[in-house]
């Protein structure tokens, strides 16, 4: 790529030349990724500021938070706050919405959002990531014209906008629009996100699967099955050999997906069956799965698509299979059947 393109430009040019989104849209993504900037600083200065170690509370889900937890989830908030382009947010660490102050006029979106996705790998100097989603206020909201948590709740095709930042070696933004996903990279001299790959697509085959190994007791016969066969090499059925990747952070998982193929599976198991699922569904599956489905792959919970699964509360869990289509189309077969 000869020519230099900032994200800004980028999305005047989404916004002026394609058509594809407001000016209100554009603004609200700049200003997260400002907030992800603001949070790639504070992971980078590690031990150096204080960030690391527990914060001594649990979030909604009564896991122990991070440190870092805390303060990417305080800098999204605060970046947005402001308003005029959002009417609410909601977080993972967070157990109700939070409404943008009436001092300031009402915007049309909502914000939903993983602060810190990977959390368990700080210590470890491993990469980690600030994962979103936006989606459109409903027009009859919540009571007088407010939002309410049930303005939220829906499906994950009716995202306008999603995507994650990736803090490792470089710090890239990951975004989609509805019109495929670009990656920028942050120029640290500069302080701006710069394009470095457009209209990325996901290989439809693929040798590499990701999955937590140690859970193989637990899981479902369809899940047994096509982990049985990856590992039986080019002698079992596949006629292939699989190598088998696993970061214990979705965002570093779904990015190497990204960049050369791959299936993710967080399936259900039989540890807590009364649950649908490990990840949450409008903070990490909808966004990732519709990043994905840009990209040429595939997301399904095991039997449908996961950007059509209805949420009926705002932290809702779900089994997620993404990336490489032919792969996730044969492990939601042996689901169906």
């Amino acid at each position: 790529m000869t020519q230099r393109i900032s994200l800004t430009r980028y999305l005047v040019e989404q916004q002026r030349v394609h058509g594809h989104i407001p000016s209100e849209l554009r603004l609200l993504i700049e200003v997260v990724a400002r907030a992800c900037k603001r949070i790639s600083i504070s992971v980078n200065k590690g031990a150096l500021g204080d960030v690391l170690g527990a914060a001594g509370t649990d979030n909604v889900q009564g896991e122990a938070q991070k440190k870092l937890d805390v303060i990417a989830n305080e800098v999204l908030i605060d970046a947005n706050e402001w308003g005029g382009h959002l009417a609410a947010m909601a977080s993972e660490e967070m157990e109700g919405i939070y409404v943008v102050p009436n001092r300031y006029p009402q915007g049309e979106y909502l914000l939903l959002f993983d602060p810190l996705d990977g959390s368990s790998n700080i210590e470890v100097n491993v990469s980690i990531g600030t994962i979103f989603s936006v989606l459109k206020k409903p027009e009859n909201g919540g009571p007088h014209g407010g939002v309410s948590e049930q303005d939220f709740l829906q499906s994950g095709s009716k995202q306008v906008a999603a995507g994650y930042c990736i803090y490792g070696p470089q710090t890239t933004l990951v975004l989609t629009v509805g019109d495929g996903v670009a990656m920028f990279t942050l120029d640290s001299q500069e302080g701006s996100f710069v394009l470095t790959e457009e209209d990325v697509r996901i290989p439809e085959d693929t040798r590499e699967f990701a999955i937590n190994m140690s859970n193989l007791r637990h899981w479902d016969a369809p899940v047994r099955r096509y982990i049985d066969e990856c590992l039986a090499g080019k002698d079992g059925p596949r006629g292939k050999d699989f190598n088998m990747r696993w970061v214990a952070s979705m965002v570093a998982d779904v990015h190497r997906i990204l960049t050369r193929g791959g299936i993710f599976m967080y399936p259900w198991d039989k540890r807590e069956p009364e649950k649908p699922g490990k990840l949450r569904l409008m903070y990490e599956a909808n966004p990732m799965g519709w990043l994905v489905e840009q990209a040429g792959g595939a997301a399904t919970n095991g039997r449908e698509r996961i950007l059509d699964v209805q949420p009926k509360k705002l932290h809702e869990r779900v089994s997620v299979i993404l990336g490489s289509k032919n792969e996730v189309e044969r492990v939601t077969s042996y689901h169906t059947k």
